[in-house]
């Protein structure tokens, strides 16, 4: 799809019918399962988003909707303009700062400072997200959808899913109280001003352990230890205990298994955003080094022990 074609779904929406005569000026920007375009008038300044082909097997509209717009009254996000819930086209204000990326996060003064006080901000806003985010449900969902594609599962991934249940175990001992969660922060999905950081991008967003937002992050932008204890310092306000930053590696391992599997259905169905058998084989090599590391065992007794 072009931007011509974009811009003709953007005057299908109920008010926007006059934007071709208005000379409206529609750029492509990045996305890869989405069409992202921002859209700029004499008045406003827009983004558009059109779902991609097959995201309808695992996103659920409806539930998006109502979280963008939460997370929007939250005060972390844009403004939702319009959002057709059986198509998943979205309208919402444009957000003039820098869209994030693993080297900016790593580079950029501050980043994970300003990225975690806003996942502190949707965490601790006392709204509630449709859907429960769960982690081993979504895990047996992905093989079930994959187990109706034409694709395989990396070398070895069974047996990982099995060592995984004492990464269950663990968690299980000291349940988390649930929050409204970003669950996919993905880099991309930050907007960084300099001075407040901006979450988009709601399509797997639920309640959830706010922790997991903070390892899937760490993972999503490759950070180190040193940068890992600065978001968590600046999360926590302060000092962080073995057990809340054992949590945190724990779901940065467990993040690359879930997401292992989402990239398996995109190879499968041809997306063709990148190379989605090497995004899925690398997220797995990196779960199994994680899980292999001889510290690993020490956050997973320390999560197990409790704070």
């Amino acid at each position: 799809m072009d931007e011509s074609q974009a811009l003709e779904k953007l005057t299908s929406v109920p008010g926007f019918e006059g934007l071709m005569q208005e000379g409206a000026r529609i750029d492509r920007l990045g996305g890869l399962t989405n069409l992202v375009f921002r859209v700029q008038t004499s008045t406003q300044d827009l983004l558009l988003r059109i779902p991609g082909p097959g995201t309808e097997a695992y996103i659920d509209r409806k539930v998006e909707a109502h979280n963008a717009k939460t997370a929007a009254e939250a005060g972390v996000s844009p403004e939702v303009i319009h959002f057709d819930e059986t198509s998943g086209l979205m309208v919402a204000a444009y957000i003039d700062a820098t869209t994030m990326s693993p080297p900016l996060f790593r580079e950029t003064p501050g980043a994970p400072t300003r990225a975690a006080h806003a996942l502190r901000q949707l965490h601790t806003s006392g709204k509630t997200f449709k859907f429960r985010f769960e982690l081993f449900d979504m895990i047996d969902n992905y093989l079930k959808i994959l187990a109706g594609k034409d694709t395989a599962l990396p070398d070895g991934y069974d047996r990982v899913v099995e060592e995984a249940q004492s990464v269950r175990e663990a968690l299980d001992a000291h349940p988390a109280s649930l929050a409204p969660c970003h669950c996919d922060p993905l880099c991309e999905n930050f907007l960084d001003t300099g001075d407040t950081m901006w979450v988009v991008d709601w399509e797997y967003s639920g309640m959830n352990d706010p922790l997991w937002d903070l390892g899937d992050l760490s993972v999503e932008a490759g950070f180190d230890e040193a940068m890992d204890r600065e978001m968590m310092a600046a999360y926590c306000d302060g000092e962080v205990d073995a057990a809340t930053f054992g949590r945190v590696v724990i779901y940065k391992a467990m993040c690359d298994l879930l997401w292992t599997l989402w990239g398996l259905i995109q190879h499968a169905d041809g997306n063709p955003a990148e190379d989605f058998w090497a995004y899925s084989t690398e997220r797995f090599e990196r779960c199994k080094r994680l899980m292999a590391d001889p510290h690993f065992a020490d956050h997973l007794a320390a999560v197990r022990a409790g704070s």
